[in-house]
């Protein structure tokens, strides 16, 4: 059997701000809800300042940074790869790379038939 795939990834450039910011503010995490502007956008934490709670499911971690989706959200897009990106421009002002002149962006695939079984097979769909 096929091994599960990575449900979340980051390119070079996510990981670099990453890093940054990792250094400005020490250790972090991802948020990705479902609600409208800010909310629809992949929002990055000081470790341990946003409460996951029942409704969060861990997607995988980047690099040392825990990745979570609001469970809702997770029906919508359990069969797509979510990939962290950056890009130009203001993010949400609750976002530690607000002042970075950068935001970060999902970008994503959807699974292959074979990945869902994997995923499936693992117990993470």
């Amino acid at each position: 059997m096929t091994a599960a795939p990575e449900q979340v990834l980051s390119t070079p450039a996510a990981e670099e701000l990453m890093a940054r910011l990792v250094e400005k503010h020490g250790p972090v995490m991802f948020h990705q809800s479902g609600g409208c502007c800010d909310g629809s956008s992949p929002m990055c934490f000081p470790l341990g300042e946003f409460l996951v709670g029942d409704e969060d499911v861990l997607l995988g971690t980047l690099g040392a940074a825990p990745f979570y989706m609001s469970r809702p959200q997770f029906e919508y897009w359990k069969h797509t790869q979510l990939i962290l990106d950056v890009v130009p421009g203001r993010g949400g002002m609750f976002s530690l790379e607000g002042s970075e002149g950068v935001r970060f962006l999902i970008r994503s695939r959807v699974f292959t038939d074979v990945e869902i079984g994997a995923l499936r097979a693992g117990g993470r769909i």
